[in-house]
């Protein structure tokens, strides 16, 4: 019901605007009759495009020139000349030194045995020009799984070393202890560690 009042009062609505709007633009564009005078004759004018044929003067077609002896070859590159001289680190690997009895094959009974051994990494920093070697001396237990515990340094010729020499112990893995067919314990486990460090 109110969409049919809203159409019965908006088409008369519309008319209305729309007949207002068309009055206004008439009034607008209404113009009246204006007296231009006397009439003249039409004024013609011609335009005529004349083309002309140009000649192209000193025209020359390119020409590659001729070369009398091909180019030299470019400089050979010494290459020791050009790659930078990188003086790191110049460090052994460490040397390692265990007092393990590992038994003979016969035997069904055997001391732990070194399986993986980590060598330490990141101690650039401690390497100075006093010595051309370092030496870490360790204490630790290994585990019936093989896995090394209560890592101790014994003896060291530089502090800075130890803590390096601990980290990499404790990432070594080890064949257990074995007694009677069962694995034990095996503690006071000694190694040396010896960092190479310059020339002798």
């Amino acid at each position: 019901m109110g969409a049919l009042i809203r159409v019965l009062i908006g088409v008369p609505v519309a008319f209305v605007v729309v007949g207002a709007l068309f009055l206004l633009m008439y009034g607008l564009i209404k113009v009246d009759v204006i007296n231009l005078g006397e009439e003249k004759d039409p004024v013609s004018i011609q335009i005529s495009r004349q083309i002309e044929d140009t000649e192209i003067r000193n025209q020359k077609r390119f020409e590659r020139p001729e070369l009398d002896q091909p180019p030299p070859p470019p400089p050979a590159i010494d290459r020791a000349n050009f790659e930078p001289a990188v003086e790191g680190v110049q460090a052994a690997a460490p040397d390692f030194g265990a007092d393990i009895d590992i038994g003979t094959a016969f035997n069904p009974d055997r001391d732990a045995q070194p399986l993986v051994r980590v060598p330490p990494q990141g101690f650039e920093r401690c390497i100075g020009n006093r010595a051309a070697t370092e030496v870490v001396a360790l204490a630790f237990d290994v585990t019936p799984q093989g896995q090394v515990t209560n890592v101790e340094v014994v003896d060291s010729t530089d502090s800075c070393y130890n803590r390096y020499a601990v980290r990499s112990a404790e990432k070594w893995k080890y064949q257990p202890k074995i007694v009677d067919g069962e694995q034990q314990w095996r503690r006071g486990v000694r190694t040396t560690i010896k960092f190479q460090v310059g020339s002798e």
